[in-house]
């Protein structure tokens, strides 16, 4: 398919398996099913941020080991499978692949509670990647169908909301089963035998996944595909999917890898935020889980829903970057509150500086990825999603728990300076990742306007018709 094609394709009028357009209550419907599959992705990988120091002490490993069970090994099958993946999302049933992935990551959770070590723990976070690579570019090219662009930033917002609630739940519920454990003392459960209080913590939260998976399956459909010619049904060829963004690598680059290196900090920030509690200033697990959990709900979702507001508002006023310039202004925003942790000595002062961190953090992410849909043709958005899901997940997720544990471990070598760890990565990474972001942004432009241009094209010919 040529680059013509592809611009048509996006062009076209709309087709596709999910028939007549449907109504605003039953797309914001499917959304809420989206977010409780969402929020469980995010249970189920951010649970590891409450679970540091027993699993340290059962496996005797440092920082930087467990970072690598967090980060990199989730990310791992992402990296070979999410293109893939993707490419099913974009000319098969995206509702199928999204309720197969829930089932799939859940019971992987689950099985993360039989590693007896860091191999076996690793193997099995490996597979809870399996979430990323399955829902997020599905849910995201669904939303993008069955929202009009004017509230397609809230919509994506309230979506990512899920990631907050998710990460904030992980927290709190990982306290209170560790308050438990500790008040009960050791478990044994039918066939499996003793197990350890972090291991049926990985039961307790991947399990309930299987309903999602259930519910997904059976209340949502499959929405009509906008913007693709009549029988149109394939997706395009890989070849000339990698040639389309190459041509653009301009713009795609500057925002795919921009804000990946953002999330260095988000994720950094979400994995170590109760441990920063932990070790500074003296909070038990429960605690530093019940600290931390209620700031991703409270904070994390306000600055994602303030973000969506902000960017449809400017988009309704002509502004077509509106996206690209809230996720800027977050990474400025939220400079001086990750350098912050790093001196604060008073715990009420360090929850204010770490709510006001996680509410800017949570800018980018409804809109950087709904960015890529508003940017892209139709039969596109879920390649294009996937790969700026697997440089988010590799670069971000890898890499952004990693290099604090690293300096951590390395550059400061005293476990209690987990906060100067964080400020040091975040005043360095913020500013390049903003950096980055904006200098793509004359070609982000443009490419914006040539879909908006396309789209336009689509409504004369469909009105004609």
């Amino acid at each position: 398919m040529t680059d013509a094609a592809a611009e048509a394709a996006a062009a076209a009028g709309p087709s596709g398996s999910g028939g007549p357009a449907a109504s605003p209550g039953y797309a914001w419907y499917v959304v809420g099913v989206l977010v409780l599959a969402q929020m469980f992705s995010f249970l189920d990988r951010m649970i590891m941020g409450l679970l540091v120091e027993p699993i340290r002490d059962s496996f005797q490993i440092s920082d930087t080991q467990y970072s690598l069970l967090a980060g990199l090994a989730f990310t791992l099958f992402y990296a070979v499978m999410g293109l893939p993946l993707a490419r099913i999302a974009d000319s098969r049933s995206r509702r199928n692949l999204i309720a197969v992935g829930i089932a799939a990551w859940s019971a992987m959770t689950a099985l993360c509670g039989l590693a007896k070590g860091f191999w076996s723990l690793f193997a099995a976070r490996v597979g809870v990647g399996v979430g990323e690579a399955t829902l997020g570019p599905a849910a995201f090219s669904m939303i993008t169908d069955y929202f009009p662009r004017d509230v397609l930033a809230r919509a994506l917002s309230v979506y990512m909301a899920g990631v907050t609630l998710g990460s904030g739940l992980a927290y709190i519920l990982g306290g209170a089963v560790v308050a438990y454990v500790q008040s009960v003392g050791d478990f044994r459960l039918p066939v499996l035998g003793p197990v350890e209080g972090w291991q049926l913590t990985f039961f307790i939260v991947g399990l309930p996944g299987l309903l999602v998976a259930l519910l997904m399956a059976a209340t949502v459909r499959e929405p009509a595909r906008l913007g693709l010619a009549p029988g149109d049904a394939d997706a395009i060829p890989l070849g000339d999917a990698v040639r389309y963004v190459w041509d653009r690598r301009s713009a795609y680059g500057a925002h795919i890898f921009g804000v990946a290196i953002f999330i260095m900090v988000v994720y950094a920030l979400n994995l170590w935020g109760p441990t920063y509690f932990i070790r500074t200033f003296g909070y038990t697990s429960p605690q530093a889980g019940w600290t931390f959990g209620l700031i991703m709900i409270g904070a994390g979702a306000a600055g994602l829903l303030l973000a969506g507001t902000i960017a449809d508002a400017w988009m309704q006023r002509g502004r077509q970057d509106a996206y690209i310039l809230t996720i800027a202004l977050s990474m400025v925003a939220m400079w001086p509150c990750v350098v912050g942790l790093g001196f604060v000595a008073n715990d009420t002062v360090a929850i204010v500086v770490m709510s006001l961190a996680v509410f800017f953090s949570a800018f980018q992410g409804g809109i950087a990825a709904g960015a890529l849909q508003i940017m892209t043709p139709n039969r596109l958005r879920g390649q294009v999603s996937a790969l700026y899901f697997l440089a988010a997940n590799l670069i971000g997720l890898g890499l952004g728990p990693t290099v604090v544990a690293a300096t951590t471990d390395f550059v400061f070598a005293d476990d209690a300076a987990i906060g100067r760890s964080i400020a040091l990565c975040g005043g360095i990474l913020c500013p390049v990742g903003a950096i980055i972001l904006m200098r793509g942004l004359p070609e982000i432009r443009r490419l914006l306007a040539s879909q908006l241009e396309a789209l336009a094209r689509t409504s004369t010919i469909e009105e004609t018709r």
